[in-house]
């Protein structure tokens, strides 16, 4: 299991709301709001939208949750080892705001492409 998905855990009672893409999802806001951090941004206060996203796809179904699923294993792809790379950089005591800035613009970049999925009314 890679770091993103591990970060999220459920009681061993409760089976995930709607599976292994959710809880990537959520380990993802989590982890973007730490490079936000890095970039000298205020954790953002995400929309109902983005929070929903998991349970939304699933509704659509069909191709757009295929897509999305595989969408958010390449934005964790993406995500881990920039997080890697900017803790390092962090560790050493080296300003790792730009960096940070621009792992934070492919993160929202990829979200706004994985929104777009969800079907509109």
């Amino acid at each position: 299991m890679n770091a993103i998905s591990s970060n999220l855990t459920l009681p061993r009672d409760h089976a995930p709301p709607v599976g292994a893409a959710a809880m990537k999802w959520a380990a993802l806001q989590d982890a973007a709001a730490g490079v936000a951090v890095l970039a000298g941004l205020q954790p953002e206060q995400p929309a109902l939208e983005i929070r929903r996203f998991p349970a939304l796809i699933r509704d659509a179904g069909g191709e757009r949750l295929k897509l999305a699923e595989q969408g958010i294993d390449d934005l964790a792809a993406i995500m881990e080892p920039g997080i890697e790379a900017l803790l390092a950089i962090h560790e050493r005591g080296i300003d790792a705001a730009a960096p940070a800035m621009a792992l934070w613009h492919e993160f929202l970049d990829a979200r706004t492409a994985l929104l777009a999925l969800l079907p509109r009314y």
